[in-house]
């Protein structure tokens, strides 16, 4: 054997003896560098799990206040929009003329409901709901507020109704 060819088998053994370096010891530092890593992560975890479930229990507190404020219980708020609708009407001599379906519509992952219903009564009662709709219940925003004058020919007597558009996310 020539010196080149002695030169070229010595690289290559050296090369084969890398991979197998690597096979046998090295991959597996790594493998156990990776686990290490992780499993320390997890008891630092698991040592601020009790300050996070406080922490979570303080949430949870502060979101049923926020549940109760603003007078959204379980069901849809739909069903909640109408009972407070409807609360507000019977004490202040209001009348629910029509609650329509929410329209749906989905725009970027966000689902938009908007409720559509209609009020007879008096001006200063029915901006005081939107008022309170709008402020202190949060149920959405007021996009639109058509107040309609109307004859009942069958009396002659005038009567205000107003049809509200109300805008929800989600």
């Amino acid at each position: 054997m020539t010196k080149r060819q002695k030169n070229i088998v010595l690289i290559l053994g050296f090369i084969v003896v890398l991979y197998i370096c690597y096979q046998l010891a090295i991959q597996k530092t790594l493998e156990q560098k990776e686990q290490y890593n992780t499993l320390t992560k997890e008891v630092v975890l698991s040592k601020n799990a009790p300050k996070q479930l406080s922490l979570l229990k303080q949430k949870e507190v502060y979101y049923d206040s926020l549940l109760t404020k603003y007078q959204l219980d379980g069901s849809s708020i739909q069903n909640n929009l109408l009972k407070v609708i409807n609360a507000y009407a019977e004490a202040n001599n209001l009348k629910v003329v029509s609650f329509l379906e929410p329209h749906i519509t989905t725009k970027n992952d966000l689902t938009i409901k908007t409720y559509d219903f209609t009020l007879q009564g008096q001006y200063n009662a029915i901006n005081q709901l939107i008022y309170q709709l709008e402020q202190q219940t949060k149920f959405g925003e007021i996009i639109s507020l058509h107040f309609e004058k109307k004859k009942n020919f069958r009396t002659g007597r005038h009567y205000l109704q107003a049809r509200v558009l109300l805008k929800s996310y989600g």
